[in-house]
């Protein structure tokens, strides 16, 4: 079985180095100031959870004030404790100030992580029912139908008006008698008979239903 390459990557290296040497600063001075045992190391454990939450809180995109709050409060925790245990600080006689801010760091911690592992969720606002969401749609539909006045037979396709037409044989007996005196008119004024396009200029009708009067008039 062929082993498969070890990559090592620099920079998971150097986090690693560094959250190492920051966790040993924060036990070294959570031990000079007077949290031996256990409780010394608990604390460099409770900076880099409040941390780690504050960042997740930020990447989610939700309460981004609170998160940079407790994301800057743990920053401040973990590079104060690098900067006491550099040499500018007696870890042998720690001052009164700063046995008070280690002693009473575990609640400001645990009011941190509460805030954001509990922080509320912004509403989801519901979809509208199937129901009403058809009513919004068809309203606009309704109020066309209202303002445009319906299609009249020349606008409507040529299939379509065929379909619609009657036969010859049901055309309205007033429609006839209508395209009769206009025929009588046409052939006392002209002499001739009146042809179908005539009739149906006249009349305002269909090419099809007029050729179905001519020959109701035949």
């Amino acid at each position: 079985m062929r082993a498969l390459p070890i990559r090592v990557d620099a920079v998971l290296v150097q986090a690693l180095i560094a959250a190492a040497l920051s966790f040993a600063h924060l036990h070294d001075l959570a031990s000079a100031a007077g949290q031996h045992g256990w409780k010394a190391w608990a604390y460099p454990v409770s900076v880099d959870l409040l941390m780690v939450a504050a960042w997740r809180r930020l990447r989610s995109g939700e309460a981004k004030a609170a998160g940079w709050c407790w994301f800057l409060v743990a920053l401040t925790a973990s590079l104060g404790a690098n900067i006491a245990t550099a040499g500018l600080l007696d870890l042998d006689d720690v001052p009164a100030w700063l046995r008070i801010l280690v002693a009473g760091w575990p609640a400001v911690a645990f009011l941190g992580g509460t805030l954001l592992a509990h922080g509320s969720p912004k509403p989801v606002r519901a979809p509208a029912p199937v129901a009403e969401r058809s009513s919004t749609v068809a309203a606009p539909e309704s109020l066309t139908d209202e303002v445009e006045p319906p299609a009249t037979a020349d606008e409507l396709p040529a299939a379509r008006t065929e379909s619609a037409l009657p036969p010859p044989s049901s055309v309205p007996p007033a429609l006839v008698a209508l395209a009769r005196k206009v025929a009588d008119e046409h052939r006392a004024r002209t002499g001739t008979p009146i042809d179908i396009s005539t009739l149906r200029a006249r009349l305002g009708v269909p090419m099809p239903l007029a050729e179905a009067i001519a020959t109701r008039l035949t």
